[in-house]
């Protein structure tokens, strides 16, 4: 559900697999978690996940174009002791599946959405990948936030972190976007910078509406990609 542009990701967990040694640990990062402050429901308006919710996007890229479809799920799953949502996203180009991915969220009592890892499995030329999957709590991995409470301006946050295979990180920069999609007009949205130090000169912007979610991610570094939403 962070939704992650597909392009990259085989180049990528090649070079992890050559050079994962050579990240050093943000010791600094230690988020505390008490699953005494985590709430059954995900409600934050910018990212709401409703079980049995699906919406549907386009990516298009230099490869071509794909299908990206992500369901919200009733199904939960216990990580750190607080009772996650699952949401499958399956990125495929005809009826070729390309990943398949169970994302695992939650959401405290302030409001703030945390991932808490991903199952993914990416298939292409016949070999299948699992780079990038992660459970908080495991092999000292930790769960980040992928949406604050309340947006601000400039705030920089960690969406994940596994030394060497999860670090996505992200900033506000700006609130009150108005974007279009083939899904329609969207109003008031929370504008993101995302990147990773794992796959240096690569940003993208994302744009989340209040009461959807994601709607719109642009590669602005690093190639020419787009992901958008088409429907439910």
């Amino acid at each position: 559900m962070t939704s992650r542009f597909h392009s990259t990701v085989f180049a990528a967990a090649a070079l992890l697999i050559a050079g994962c040694a050579l990240f050093q640990e943000d010791k600094s990062y230690n988020p505390v978690i008490d699953p005494a402050r985590f709430v059954k429901t995900v409600d934050n308006p910018y990212f709401p996940l409703v079980p049995g919710t699906t919406q549907r996007y386009i990516n298009t890229s230099d490869e071509g174009k794909r299908e990206n479809v992500v369901t919200v799920t009733a199904s939960t799953k216990v990580i750190l002791g607080v009772t996650c949502t699952v949401v499958h996203d399956v990125l495929s180009e005809g009826s070729k599946l390309l990943e398949d991915t169970w994302d695992w969220y939650a959401q405290d009592s302030d409001g703030s959405v945390w991932y808490f890892g991903e199952d993914t499995k990416e298939y292409e030329h016949g070999r299948v990948s699992t780079e990038g999957s992660w459970e908080a709590g495991v092999n000292g991995a930790k769960p980040g936030i992928v949406m604050p409470a309340k947006p601000k301006v400039g705030e920089i946050f960690r969406q994940e972190y596994l030394v060497g295979t999860a670090e996505d990180q992200a900033q506000i920069l700006a609130l009150g976007e108005e974007v279009s999609t083939p899904a329609g007009k969207f109003s008031n949205c929370v504008k993101t910078q995302d990147w990773t130090r794992l796959e240096p000169g690569v940003m993208e912007h994302k744009y989340f509406a209040p009461g959807v979610g994601v709607v719109l991610e642009v590669m602005v570094e690093g190639g020419v990609e787009r992901q958008e939403l088409i429907g439910k």
